[in-house]
């Protein structure tokens, strides 16, 4: 399956009940075959009007965030834990993100294969992590989920409500931290090839 048939599928999804006050499935865009993914919790008013992740004002700085440090957006792949936006831009219930996740998020994951996954605030970051830890502890940490190198960031939304830019401050820590993911993308080498598997019934040649 393709990236673009699983988001023909996730457009009609109703596995869950964000489904109900939804106007558009925010599926994630980007490079098919980035390096670098970019989780967030779920789309927002913004989002959920266009149908694309991070474009309110949460998204904007995001975009200024991978400008500066020299990372084109249309080189990475954003998407978010859970397509349709929480009611009141609530965070995702744990039993929306179980099911979301395991249809979507997974699937995307497989498909792109990114070789860094950068989650963006508490919730996104404990799905990969597997446990609840506060971002503030967690964020410019290197961790490992399923063979992937994870760097949690703070979320830009956070950013927006914490402007300083004092040292120690949320948003010059977030200028150190995609500094290092620039500098691990830099030290990547090609992507491995997809392995595919042959099935019993393929010929031999």
């Amino acid at each position: 399956m393709s990236l673009e048939e699983l988001a023909a599928q996730a457009a009609h999804c109703t596995a869950c009940r964000l489904h109900e006050g939804r106007t558009h499935v925010v599926f994630g865009e980007g490079d098919p075959d980035a390096k670098l993914m970019i989780v967030g919790e779920g789309p927002g008013a913004d989002e959920d009007a266009q149908g694309r992740p991070f474009v309110g004002r949460a998204g904007q700085l995001l975009d200024r965030i991978l400008e500066a440090a020299g990372i084109p957006r249309a080189s990475v792949y954003i998407t978010n834990i859970v397509k349709c936006r929480p009611p009141g831009n609530r965070n995702p219930l744990p039993d929306e993100a179980k099911i979301c996740s395991s249809l979507w998020l997974l699937k995307q994951i497989e498909l792109i294969r990114p070789q860094i996954l950068v989650p963006l605030g508490s919730v996104a970051t404990q799905f990969f992590l597997g446990e609840k830890l506060p971002i503030t502890k967690v964020r410019g940490r290197w961790f490992e989920w399923n063979g992937i190198q994870v760097f949690p960031m703070f979320h830009p939304a956070y950013l927006l409500r914490n402007p300083s830019r004092a040292p120690g401050s949320p948003k010059a820590l977030t200028w150190k931290d995609i500094q290092t993911v620039k500098q691990a993308l830099d030290r990547l080498g090609p992507k491995p090839e997809r392995e595919i598997k042959a099935s019993a019934q393929d010929p031999l040649f």
